[in-house]
């Protein structure tokens, strides 16, 4: 997450043809270790048992938090604009985008 605004510097950034077209996920599986997190983005379908993983990316805590706050501007901005994102069923089954538990926490 590089911020040109500070540095005064500007990166070129390519978008080739199959990225541009972007995936589309409702499931985020996010884990980390002590030197990266690492963020699976898949799709779940109704009456499909299974999900693969349609991408991951992996960087370091330092830029997964700086991608939170990106994310935490954007959305406010977004919320500005448009309304309050709503969250159906905060909480419920329905909600895909969930913190993992460790196998050794039990969920209530």
């Amino acid at each position: 997450m590089n911020e040109p605004a500070q540095t005064g510097q500007q990166i070129n950034i390519e978008l080739g043809e199959k990225e541009a077209e972007g995936i589309y996920s409702n499931l985020a599986i996010i884990t980390h270790s002590p030197a990266e997190f690492v963020i699976d983005f898949t799709r779940v379908l109704p009456g499909v048992p299974k999900a693969r993983v349609h991408a991951r990316v992996i960087m370091t805590a330092q830029h997964a938090k700086l991608l939170l706050r990106a994310l935490e501007d954007n959305i406010s901005k977004y919320e500005l604009k448009f309304g309050e994102v709503k969250i159906h069923g905060e909480g419920g089954p329905g909600l895909s985008f969930q913190p993992m538990v460790p196998p050794d926490e039990k969920v209530h």
